[in-house]
């Protein structure tokens, strides 16, 4: 059995992706924050880490680019999970019994019609969906409710009050894979690449990024995301995470070596199969 770092509880979205992605039930190695994902496969090497990059209405998760630049992991595969919650409390009770509701700021912003119907509501952030479930069931906390998974609520046995409550049915988070390489490799080893991210630099000076976005549209690369982030002690200069996708393997690493002489740094971050997306 497959054993995968996550941020959060069992229950959590990122535990649902593992499987989802892996086809498989897997062992959740829960971990209280996106940097202890990186901690833990430094002491439990052969651990796989899914951590989320990007959602479709709250946006990416800048600082987790930064982690998987810093700890030179390389991105196995990614998957695009459904995201649908429910408010779920203690056995017995009814949404007219619930005073107070508890998730992630994230989960919470979500589900903002929803709560809007609820007057008089406290709402309370915490640091996980799972967690807020979790915490509600081991303190017998009533008239408390969590916005979590159908799962988080079946683990932790709560009673599920409203299905589907977030806004936006669109909801889908973008999760990353990735591992140590020897794993990578035994992971990918029937697979046919199609996707890259690479974090890259540019001279500060006029044109240097268009002229890379020239080079990769020269080489048919189809650049699916681009996301500018400031680099720490060198005020007003970026770097640029890309994901790229492409049809021939041969041409895309072409592209990389046409633009290494117009760019400052290069990182490759993984190059993976284009990823699923669970049903909506």
């Amino acid at each position: 059995m497959k054993k995968v770092a996550i941020q959060g509880g069992l229950g959590a979205y990122h535990g649902i992706a593992a499987e989802n992605y892996f086809g498989e039930e897997v062992e959740i190695v829960p971990c209280a924050t996106f940097r202890d994902i990186f901690s833990t496969i430094e002491k439990e090497p052969n651990t796989i880490g899914i951590m989320a990059i990007e959602n479709t209405i709250a946006g990416s998760l800048l600082g987790n680019y930064d982690l998987l630049k810093d700890n030179k992991l390389p991105i196995a595969g990614e998957y695009k999970q459904r995201i649908s919650h429910c408010l779920a409390a203690l056995p017995g009770q009814t949404i007219h019994d619930v005073q107070e509701v508890q998730s992630h700021p994230i989960a919470l912003m979500q589900c903002t019609e929803f709560l809007d119907k609820l007057p008089g509501i406290k709402i309370v952030e915490h640091e996980d969906t799972a967690l807020a479930a979790r915490d509600i069931a081991q303190n017998q906390m009533v008239g408390v409710a969590a916005i979590c998974s159908e799962r988080a609520a079946q683990i932790y046995g709560l009673e599920i009050l409203a299905r589907g409550i977030e806004t936006n049915k669109h909801n889908f988070t973008r999760f990353l894979v990735f591992a140590n390489p020897w794993i990578v490799d035994e992971l990918q080893k029937e697979e046919v690449l199609n996707k890259a991210s690479i974090v890259f630099t540019v001279p500060h000076t006029e044109g240097s990024l268009s002229h890379v976005l020239s080079v990769f549209s020269f080489y048919s690369i189809n650049l699916t995301k681009i996301q500018s982030l400031p680099i720490q002690g060198r005020e007003w200069e970026y770097q640029f995470y890309v994901d790229l996708k492409f049809a021939d393997l041969t041409r895309y690493r072409q592209s990389l070596n046409a633009i290494r002489p117009i760019i400052s740094e290069l990182k490759i971050l993984g190059e993976y199969v284009d990823g699923r997306q669970s049903e909506g």
